[in-house]
Order: C-alpha cells, then sequence, then structure tokens
C-alpha cells in the first residue's frame, strides 16, 4: 500500500504526531530520533507509546520512519565521530523497538579525504557492529547529491555498502529526489529510466521511502538545496 506522510517533531511525542498525520490525511509520517543537531533524545513515554500503538491500529498507520541526526558521519577520519555515531545508531535502534516495524533512516557520510572505498568499508563495518538478528526495523541508506566528500552519491556506491552488510535483510534505501537530481540522474526528463538504473544496480525491492523534494539547483550541481514542491527544478508537476 502506498504510504504518504509528512516529517513531524517528535517533541510532543508519538500520539501527537500520529494525529497530526491523521488530521491531514497521511497514513505515516517522518520524525527525528532526537535533535537533528544533538545529541540527546527524549525519554520514551510507555504510555504514550501504548496509546500510539492503539491509535496507529485504528487509523492504518502500521509503518512510520525515523530519521538519524544529520550530525552523525559514520566514515569520518575522526575514530571518536565514528564512535559517536556507532553509540547513537545503536541507541536509536534499541529505542524504535518500542515501536516494530518501522523505518530508521540516515545520511551515509562523508569520507573527508579518505577515499571512498575506505568511507564505504566505514559505514559497513559500523551497520555490521549495531544491526541485531532479532531487531524490527529495517535501517535505510538515504540517497546522497555528492556534496563535497559525501558517500552515497550515486547507486553504486550505496550498493557497494549493502554487499558488505552481514544482516542486509534489515536494510534497504531512501530516495531522495532533490539529491538524486542534484547527484546527476535526471528525475524529470527520464524517471524511468532512473527507476530502471535503481532497479538493475541495486534492486526496487531495496526502495522503501521516499523523500519527495524539490531542488533550488540545476541538474547535476551536487549541491543538495532544497526547495518546496513546485518551487524548484527536480519535481516535475502534471
Amino acid at each position: 500500500m502506498l504510504r504518504i506522510g509528512c516529517h513531524l517533531s517528535s517533541s510532543k511525542g508519538y500520539l501527537a504526531m500520529a494525529k497530526t498525520a491523521v488530521s491531514i490525511d497521511a497514513n505515516t509520517f517522518q520524525f527525528f530520533t532526537r535533535n537533528p543537531r544533538g545529541s540527546r533524545a527524549k525519554s520514551l513515554d510507555p504510555k504514550d507509546i501504548e496509546a500510539f500503538l492503539t491509535f496507529a491500529k485504528e487509523h492504518d498507520i502500521s509503518q512510520i520512519m525515523a530519521h538519524a541526526p544529520y550530525t552523525l558521519n559514520a566514515c569520518s577520519a575522526d575514530p571518536s565521530v565514528r564512535e559517536f555515531a556507532r553509540l547513537t545508531m545503536a541507541d536509536d535502534l534499541n529505542r524504535l523497538e518500542a515501536t516494530p516495524g518501522c523505518c530508521y533512516n540516515f545520511h551515509p557520510g562523508s569520507h573527508v579525504g579518505q577515499g571512498t572505498e575506505t568511507g564505504v568499508e566505514q559505514i559497513a563495518e559500523l551497520l555490521n557492529e549495531i544491526l541485531k538478528p532479532e531487531q524490527h526495523t529495517t535501517v535505510l541508506l538515504e540517497t546522497m547529491s555528492g556534496k563535497g566528500s559525501e558517500v552515497g552519491r550515486n547507486f553504486e556506491e550505496l550498493r557497494q555498502i549493502l554487499d558488505r552488510v552481514e544482516l542486509s535483510d534489515h536494510m534497504g534505501v531512501c530516495l531522495d529526489t532533490c539529491h538524486v537530481w542534484d547527484g546527476g540522474y535526471d528525475i524529470v526528463n527520464h524517471l524511468d529510466d532512473v527507476l530502471a538504473e535503481f532497479d538493475r544496480v541495486i534492486g526496487l525491492d531495496r526502495l522503501k521511502a521516499i523523500h519527495l523534494n524539490d531542488s533550488l539547483n540545476p541538474f547535476g550541481a551536487h549541491k543538495d538545496r532544497h526547495a518546496r514542491i513546485g518551487e524548484g527544478r527536480s519535481v516535475k508537476l502534471p
């Protein structure tokens, strides 16, 4: 079933986010697990979780998506930064077991001069350390625009990470339309070709979510500047 959602703040709890989603005819939502620029996570409220699960079942919200903080870099040249990413993501996955069946999306990271191969290896190593066979959350690699030394600038780089993850059945991909446009995939004029390329390299069965964002940039700019849908260049409206 197609799920249309929105991005919400988790500061008021799961139930409040679910009610907001339903109020705008959405049947899912995305939220940050903690401050997107910080490190602390709000304590889970068991009563809020219980009320959310009941409300979600009543309104067909069967899957939601969490987003990791932007500050994480799983392939930093600094070991302490990589360790911070590992601890934060492991904690997030543990907390998300309270809402089983959701997705957890993150930006793969920037290799900051180490090279793409090293970046890919470090990201996969981190994932192999935190993924557990018994977990109920699917972890998503987000497609990136190729800004600076970002890893995930093309489908091949994401595939390289996936190939190195031992519990690959717990992995998927989130396709961001702004990012792939900026990264050099012409989704405006050749959407079918781009999806065929995604299927050939990664497999459409791995496509678990889409961030529908417009881009302020010209095609292939590698800059990552979002715009409201219809006010940019990467989303073609009827």
